[in-house]
């Protein structure tokens, strides 16, 4: 428009705006309908979404096709165009979990963090019963699956082709539909060989021992031999492996023991496969199972000594080697140690141990509010439960009494994560509540000098001298805690953010 033209009024300028708009909706549906399509055979041929020198290529060409004061404004329209694109493109197909129950299964969160590094994908659980299999894998609408149990080994007769290492190992835990052909592989062994490397465990000529024969024991059986293994003995209910549950009990000499039983996963907590003291010369203690985050196994090898490593690191990295087979590109290894590192910190609650009057409950209270978190206080439930006060519950049936009640609410804390958990000071004269307390469990001990303890209230701390209770309580206390916290010359605000800051 020049100068000596009449320029538009607002409404003239919207009418126009509203006529382009209309113009442009009715292209971005038609360019949608493309990138559909254009997925559509990609996928088929298995290529990734995302090709960065195509989209450069039409960034340049845009940028060269306005007015250059309007070049960067093209440039930031199409950039989110094809950000949309993306997206849309990956809708359009379906990646998932399959498996016969998935209700303790983290991956749906996973595969949306490794989207939000990368490019999102659809993904959701399929639950099929053995009868159901066949015909979801070979006609189901979905375009990549992970595989879980019991169906990494059944899924393999459904496979056109197979990867050298699921060939090799026996089992498979990823399909991809490419080609009109279903391709099986495993990434369980990039998972679990990820977590035994980053542990600092000796494998190279250690005898090992795996407990189970499922799909999951192949794969790490098949990572431990590659590590250098100088025995590997497989352990299974019936013996069929050359060794059952008695018979593992003879073995001397094992330093690396790794569960692969579903034996202890949520929602059956509190169970193991074995008791890892068992074996005297056991350094290094793995399972696979991740929900809970430590199984009554690892539970039970920390408190012999051992050195215990949960199935968080393997599933996450399991699902991102998936993820570069579904999206057909590398991804960044990095975001491996961020999304394991940011659903630890999520999961995990905080446990606060320690003597009474070393100012648990208020920590607790600053810790909730710096996280969001809720805070679970145990004396509060023990009272909301018995419908009485503490020093009532200890007048009435004494101190046996007193933990009795105090061992059946923290049992029901088994499944609580991602909470402030604030314990009376005796919890840990009970060693059940440390099996169910430390399952999802991140222990903190408040040490605080005996004068500044407060007794008020406090029937034991009345009862008893305080030296003589923390002689026979701080070894526990030691015990059980991951981190320990000197709750004295700081403020509240401190001692929490030195909490936080030792969970980093």
């Amino acid at each position: 428009m020049s100068g000596t033209e009449k320029k538009w009024t607002i409404e003239e300028a919207r009418a126009v705006i509203n006529q382009q708009d209309a113009i442009i909706l009715d292209a971005f549906q038609k360019r949608m309908e493309a990138a559909k399509e254009i997925a559509r055979n990609k996928f088929e041929q298995g290529l990734p979404i995302y090709v960065p020198e195509r989209e450069q290529e039409i960034l340049n060409r845009v940028e060269g096709s306005v007015p250059e004061e309007l070049a960067s404004y093209a440039r930031s329209l199409y950039e989110k165009l094809m950000e949309v694109s993306r997206a849309y493109q990956n809708s359009t197909r379906t990646f998932g979990l399959l498996g016969r129950k998935l209700g303790h299964s983290f991956s749906p969160e996973i595969h949306g963090l490794i989207g939000k590094e990368s490019e999102a994908y659809r993904y959701v659980l399929f639950e099929k019963e053995p009868e159901e299999l066949e015909d979801f894998v070979r006609n189901g609408a979905w375009n990549g699956l992970n595989v879980t149990i019991p169906y990494k080994t059944a899924v393999m007769t459904y496979c056109d082709e197979l990867s050298p290492e699921a060939v090799r190992i026996g089992a498979v835990n990823t399909l991809v539909r490419r080609n009109g052909k279903i391709h099986g592989y495993n990434t369980d062994y990039t998972g679990f060989r990820k977590t035994v490397e980053g542990s600092g465990a000796k494998v190279d000529g250690a005898k090992c021992m795996v407990l189970g024969s499922g799909g999951a024991s192949k794969s790490v059986v098949a990572v431990l031999e590659d590590l250098g293994a100088a025995e590997v003995i497989v352990v299974s209910r019936d013996g069929s492996t050359g060794c059952d549950y008695a018979q593992a009990k003879l073995q001397d000499d094992v330093t690396v023991l790794v569960n692969t039983t579903p034996v202890g996963m949520y929602p059956n907590t509190g169970r193991s496969a074995a008791y890892p003291g068992t074996f005297m010369d056991v350094e290094w203690v793995f399972d696979v199972i991740y929900n809970p985050l430590r199984t009554n196994f690892l539970c039970q090898a920390k408190k012999s000594g051992m050195e215990a490593f949960d199935g968080l690191k393997m599933l996450v990295a399991q699902a991102k080697a998936s993820g570069e087979y579904f999206l057909g590109r590398s991804l960044d290894d990095s975001i491996v140690d961020k999304i394991e590192k940011k659903l630890r910190h999520e999961k995990e609650n905080i446990v606060l141990i320690g003597m009474p009057g070393s100012g648990k409950s208020t920590i607790g209270q600053a810790l909730a509010e710096l996280t969001g978190r809720p805070l679970i206080d145990t004396d509060t439930l023990i009272m909301e439960k018995t419908g009485t006060t503490i020093p009532q519950i200890f007048a009435v049936g004494g101190e046996d009494g007193f933990r009795q009640v105090e061992m059946e609410v923290i049992e029901g804390l088994r499944h609580v994560t991602g909470s402030i958990i604030s314990c009376g000071g005796g919890v840990v004269t009970r060693e059940e509540n440390y099996y169910a307390l430390a399952e999802n469990g991140c222990f903190v001990f408040l040490n605080r000098d005996l004068p500044l303890l407060a007794t008020e209230g406090r029937p034991l701390s009345q009862s008893m001298p305080l030296s003589r209770m923390l002689a026979q309580r701080l070894p526990l206390y030691r015990s059980w805690c991951d981190m320990e916290v000197e709750n004295q010359g700081k403020t509240v605000t401190e001692v929490a953010e030195e909490i936080l800051g030792g969970r980093a």
